[in-house]
This record gives C-alpha cells, sequence and structure tokens, in this order.
C-alpha cells in the first residue's frame, strides 16, 4: 500500500516538473518568436508609407510600441520635408506628431466656441424710401437668429423651399407689413448697425445700400454691402452682408408686399458658429 502511493506521489511529482519544463520551454519560445518578429518588425517599417506605418499601430500593442518609435517618422519627415531633420531635435516635440499634424492639409477645420451669442446682440434697422421712413425696428439677436413661421397662403413656392432649407439665414417678421411701389425699389435704401449688450460697443454692417435688385422668381429684393472688419484682422477684406426684402405673391402687382426681412452672410459664413464669429471680427466702436 505504502509502495503504491510512494509510486503515486513520484509520477505526480514527474508530471508536475515535466508541466514546470514544458511551460518554461513554450515561453522561450514565444518570446524567441517574439524577439524575431520584434526584429523583422524594425526592418520593415521604415520602408513604409506614413499612412501604413500609422494602420500598423492598429493591429495589436507590439506593433503600435514599434511604430510610434520616432526614428521611423523622421525617416518619412526627410523624405518630404529634408531640412526639417537638420536640426538635432524636431521643431515639434516629436517627428510623429509633426508628421501627423502636416502631412495633409486640413481642409475643414471645426471652430472652437464664439466668444459672443445671440443673446449679447441687438441689430437696429432701418428702411428708407428716399427722404420716407419706411421700416424701423431694434431686433434682438435671439429674434433673428431663432427666425419666423411662414404665412401659411401668399408665399410663392420658390422663396417657401429657400426659407425650409438648410442653408444658415437669419430671419424675421416684418410687423406691420409695408408696401414699395413696383419700379421704385432703386430708390430704397437700408442700414444695419449691431450692438453688443456685453460691451456697449457698435458696429456698422450695413450702410445706406440701395435694393437694387429684384428676384421676381423668389419675390425678394436684395442688397448688400461690404464688411467693416477690425484692423486687427489686416487680411480680411471683401465680405458681404445681405439683407432681403421678402414679399406676398398674391399681392398687387403694382405693390411689393414686404412680410418679413432675411440676412446672411453666405459668401463665408453657413453655420451659427461662423456667424457669431464673423461679427466678433467686426470694427467694434
Amino acid at each position: 500500500m505504502r509502495s503504491s502511493l510512494y509510486r503515486a506521489e513520484s509520477f505526480q511529482g514527474l508530471n508536475s516538473s515535466h508541466c514546470i519544463i514544458n511551460s518554461i520551454s513554450i515561453l522561450n519560445c514565444n518570446l524567441e518568436l517574439s524577439m524575431a518578429s520584434e526584429e523583422v518588425l524594425k526592418a520593415v517599417f521604415p520602408f513604409l508609407e506614413g499612412v501604413d506605418l500609422a494602420s500598423c499601430m492598429a493591429v495589436c500593442k507590439q506593433w503600435k510600441d514599434i511604430a510610434r518609435d520616432d526614428f521611423f517618422w523622421k525617416c518619412l519627415c526627410a523624405k518630404r520635408w529634408p531640412s526639417i531633420c537638420k536640426q538635432p531635435n524636431p521643431p515639434t516635440s516629436t517627428y510623429y506628431k509633426f508628421y501627423k499634424s502636416f502631412y495633409k492639409r486640413q481642409h475643414r477645420r471645426s471652430l472652437p466656441p464664439p466668444r459672443i451669442s445671440f443673446d449679447d446682440l441687438e441689430f437696429f434697422i432701418d428702411i428708407w424710401a428716399e427722404n420716407t421712413l419706411l421700416f424701423s425696428e431694434v431686433v434682438p439677436g435671439s429674434v433673428l437668429q431663432a427666425g419666423f413661421k411662414i404665412p401659411a397662403s401668399g408665399v410663392c413656392d420658390i422663396l417657401k423651399f429657400q426659407l425650409e432649407g438648410s442653408e444658415y439665414k437669419m430671419t424675421f417678421p416684418v410687423e406691420p407689413r409695408f408696401t414699395i411701389p413696383s419700379g421704385q425699389n432703386q430708390n430704397v435704401s437700408v442700414c444695419v448697425m449691431v450692438g453688443r449688450k456685453d460691451s456697449n460697443k457698435v458696429a456698422r454692417i450695413i450702410n445706406k445700400s440701395m435694393f437694387d435688385y429684384i428676384d421676381r422668381s423668389s419675390y425678394r429684393a436684395l442688397a448688400f454691402d461690404y464688411l467693416d472688419i477690425s484692423p486687427v484682422h489686416p487680411f480680411l477684406s471683401g465680405i458681404r452682408a445681405w439683407i432681403s426684402l421678402l414679399f406676398m405673391e398674391d399681392g398687387n402687382e403694382d405693390l411689393m408686399d414686404v412680410f418679413g426681412i432675411q440676412m446672411d452672410f453666405c459668401d463665408v459664413a453657413n453655420s451659427k458658429e461662423e456667424v457669431l464669429w464673423l461679427l466678433d471680427m467686426l470694427d467694434w466702436k
């Protein structure tokens, strides 16, 4: 009985020893394979293009750690910008960061949050027919941003489609409405100023511009002016502000029955954030 137990214990000990030896052998093999594969990767990576090297970083942690070696990215930078590598250190913290930042032109970048809001703004709008005042209102920025409900009837389909479209625009209703005799639109002018309640400053948007263009297909009269940009932005110029009088389709053909006003900066600003940044760059006084 004791002999049997001894043989069994000896057999179990032998099995345990074999398991340990086998485990060590497997670990050594894996380590050797890992070291071998690492050497292969280090030999291959310098010949890859930047996009391919970046793709290798997504394979696994080992590949990522190897591919992030700044030597490979220095090689890529040396191919495209040899002068960059003539200094002992990269212009940025790493060559990887430099390559990632400049290898491709960024056509569209997200804007930081605007420094002003429509709640801070109010718009002063005056419309004249020669010496006769047709419209004069102070419009809060929040009202101009919110827009207004299109009348259920009397608005042409093209204008309705444009007002309901996704393009960013600022609109508000004209109450009470006013009329302009057809053919006399060239005698009608508009001034638009904007004030900042947070700093008590004012800027000019449109200065005595004439509604000298009528779009009969969409029942709009349009005027524009070039913005006065602050001198701290000397390279910005030629940016237009547009204002439109929106008139009814079913009115008297001899009169333009104005029910709303639209303002936009469609040349450069097509979102709320872009409009606010543009207004922030005006020449505030």
